[in-house]
């Protein structure tokens, strides 16, 4: 495993992150607790040292479970948390209320529920799961933040920005603050947006930038065929609706040059494909099994692709949001 600094957190992440959302067992069907901690402590004991989380991952059944683990591995890991927004309002528009979506007594609630369900006295980066930059001079959530790294109950500070990363989202009047240390964002061979719209803001301020949905959901593992089923209940049932699985299954078969030149999978690649830009401190993946810990974790082993392989990929870029 390698390690890379996560901006002014100030702290060495893991190359791969352990993305805990499938582990909350609320809308990923199909796996267990004991695989969930078993696959937790597999990957702490194979170098990864972040763990990604949130206190809406199964109303925090992410966290406790993760809690569980932190409590035999102290000092070990690195946990970063998120707060969802009070109006359960993940995609907020221009002209959207921030009141509706955060207060500072909510922040300061939050945390200390994510603290209770971590087991832990401080958070090393807590985070609001969703932003708007016209937000930005809010004084609820500076007051918030300031007040909680100076009781000590948080290390850092970010945000999780909406998708796709569009400019109201993009966070330059929140990073201007100084109190922005972290960004998460969506980033992977087909989304490829944050090259131009964060990443160079992310590196000229020196704020950590995390990567999530390095997969697309499973559409970047080459997995999901035309036929492929889901668990009842489970929301993919819905994400790959319709004609979304053959239009995967297309893409990812004409990603198999790659696979061809770079070798193992196309999630091994997709991984790297992440990790080849300098701006990316952590590649969270989602992780429910231990054998997915097995697989994931080796991409940080082949380092990044050959700039040849990066420059032909953008040639992949596919803006698509199957979310809506």
């Amino acid at each position: 495993m390698r390690y890379r600094k996560l901006g002014k957190a100030g702290f060495e992440v893991s190359e791969i992150g352990f993305g805990a959302w499938g582990i909350g067992a609320d809308w990923w069907k199909g796996s267990s607790d004991e695989e969930a901690l078993a696959a937790l402590k597999l990957a702490i004991d194979l170098g990864v040292n972040f763990i990604d989380t949130a206190m809406g991952y199964g109303a925090g059944h992410s966290e406790e479970l993760i809690g569980q683990v932190l409590h035999d591995h102290p000092g070990q890991v690195h946990v970063g948390t998120k707060i969802r927004p009070m109006n359960f309002n993940f995609g907020p528009k221009p002209g959207d209320s921030f009141p509706e979506a955060y207060s500072k007594e909510w922040i300061v609630e939050c945390t200390e529920n994510s603290l209770k369900n971590l087991g832990q006295e401080q958070l090393d980066l807590q985070m609001l799961h969703v932003w708007l930059d016209e937000w930005a001079e809010r004084e609820e959530w500076q007051a918030a933040v300031t007040q909680l790294k100076e009781q000590g109950k948080i290390r850092s500070f970010g945000l999780s920005l909406v998708f796709p990363l569009e400019e109201p989202h993009v966070p330059r009047q929140a990073i201007a603050t100084g109190l922005v240390d972290v960004c998460e964002v969506v980033y992977n061979i087909y989304q490829q947006e944050p090259q131009t719209t964060l990443f160079p803001l992310a590196q000229q301020k020196n704020v950590g930038i995390i990567v999530r949905c390095p997969l697309d959901e499973g559409a970047l593992t080459g997995q999901i065929k035309p036929d492929s089923t889901f668990p009842p209940d489970d929301w993919r049932n819905d994400y790959f609706r319709g004609e979304r699985k053959q239009e995967v299954h297309d893409r990812a078969q004409a990603l198999q040059w790659l696979v061809d030149c770079e070798g193992n999978s196309l999630s091994e690649a997709a991984l790297r494909f992440c990790l080849s830009h300098p701006a990316v401190s952590t590649v969270i993946v989602g992780m429910r099994r231990p054998a997915h810990v097995q697989a994931n974790v080796q991409a940080a082993d082949r380092g990044a692709l050959s700039p040849e392989n990066q420059e032909r990929l953008q040639e992949h870029a596919w803006l698509h949001n199957f979310w809506m």
